[in-house]
């Protein structure tokens, strides 16, 4: 059993908790994507209505 690293239950807990900011940090940075896609698609759309609406 050389080798093996016994860890305290309070950094074992803080190693859990770091796992989780990360994820939850990517899953912000999806959902913010995600928003941005939406928000293209929806300009993209009104310019598209604009271009095709009759000039007066």
């Amino acid at each position: 059993m050389a080798g093996t690293n016994k860890l305290s239950v309070e950094k074992a807990l803080e190693k859990l908790r770091q796992d989780d900011q990360i994820k939850s940090s990517g899953e912000q940075r999806d959902e913010k994507s995600e928003d941005l896609r939406q928000e293209i698609k929806r300009m993209r759309a009104q310019r598209s209505r604009l271009d095709r609406a009759p000039s007066k």
